[in-house]
């Protein structure tokens, strides 16, 4: 028995070996990477099935641009959420496996997908600028995957939490919270409606800081159904409110986003800013400091 549990092991540690030998990328990370492609497809659909239900919510009651929230009466809003809700799941999942520096550019296929379903469901013209954005982000995109770095291995929830309580990462949450109050308190009111960075600052910003908690959730999960619980630690509880509160932010600012401006333009501007802002934070946390070049 014990004969053929070796074997079993050797097996797929033979499997293992030669899928990493064969595309340069580790399991884990080809797992990542599958669930990261995935969940790009569901949140790309999502931007076009919210767009089209803020539509038809604002034609019957108080736009989404404008403060008001009678899209969340709308079933056709929320089944664009849910897509979404799918997406985020699957894209979740991908933390848990491969590093934020990875998973994150490959979100430059729900910028094509968008960009294409908005061109043809919603009558938004892609013009020859936004064909070479979309073109320069899977470019970009490829380039970093290609050459993502090992990610260190992380042991327990409590190593996630000493990493985003060092200096470095505590300076850039600081900088980061004061520049999204900048933006929500005295930018929104006056250049909301005309801006389309305002909108997606916030959104951008904040979500910098939720890709780092949700790496840290990822990973809780991750050990705990492996055995190490980490359920019992306060700080898993700490980064789930974390979770919590910038995602419900950054969907808040996202539909004002997409009810006021151009979803092909919304949607290659918001992964441009949100990718570059989480490589920036991972590369703080995680102390990245090559991407293999």
């Amino acid at each position: 028995m014990a004969t053929e549990t070796s074997t079993s092991a050797a097996a797929g540690s033979g499997t293992g070996n030669w899928v990493e030998s064969y595309t340069g990328m580790s399991t884990d990370n080809i797992k990542g990477l599958v669930l990261a492609l995935s969940s790009s497809v569901f949140i790309g659909t999502s931007f076009i099935v919210k767009k089209k239900g803020l539509r038809k919510a604002g034609a019957s009651g108080v736009r989404a641009g404008v403060g008001g929230y009678s899209y969340l009466y709308e079933p056709l809003w929320w089944a664009g959420m849910i897509t979404m809700i799918v997406g985020e799941i699957a894209n979740f999942a991908a933390y848990a496996f491969a590093p934020a520096i990875l998973v994150t550019p490959l979100g430059a296929l729900s910028v094509i997908i968008s960009a294409a379903l908005a061109h043809i469901m919603l009558k938004e013209k892609l013009h020859i600028f936004g064909m070479l954005g979309c073109v320069l982000c899977v470019v970009g995109s490829t380039t970093i995957v290609l050459h993502a770095p090992q990610e260190r291995e992380i042991e327990s929830v409590a190593e996630v939490w000493d990493l985003a309580t060092e200096p470095a990462f505590l300076l850039y949450a600081t900088a980061v919270l004061a520049a999204t109050f900048v933006l929500i308190f005295r930018c929104i009111p006056k250049y909301g409606q005309t801006h389309i960075m305002v909108y997606i600052g916030v959104c951008s910003l904040v979500g910098s800081l939720s890709v780092m908690s949700v790496k840290a959730l990822g990973i809780a999960l991750k050990l705990t159904f492996s055995g190490m619980n980490q359920l019992i630690y306060p700080q898993t509880w700490l980064f789930t409110i974390v979770v919590v509160t910038c995602i419900l932010t950054q969907m808040n600012y996202l539909n004002k986003a997409l009810d006021t401006f151009n979803t092909a333009v919304v949607s290659p501007i918001y992964y441009t800013m949100f990718t570059s802002l989480t490589i920036l934070a991972s590369v703080i946390m995680f102390k990245v400091t090559q991407l293999g070049f």
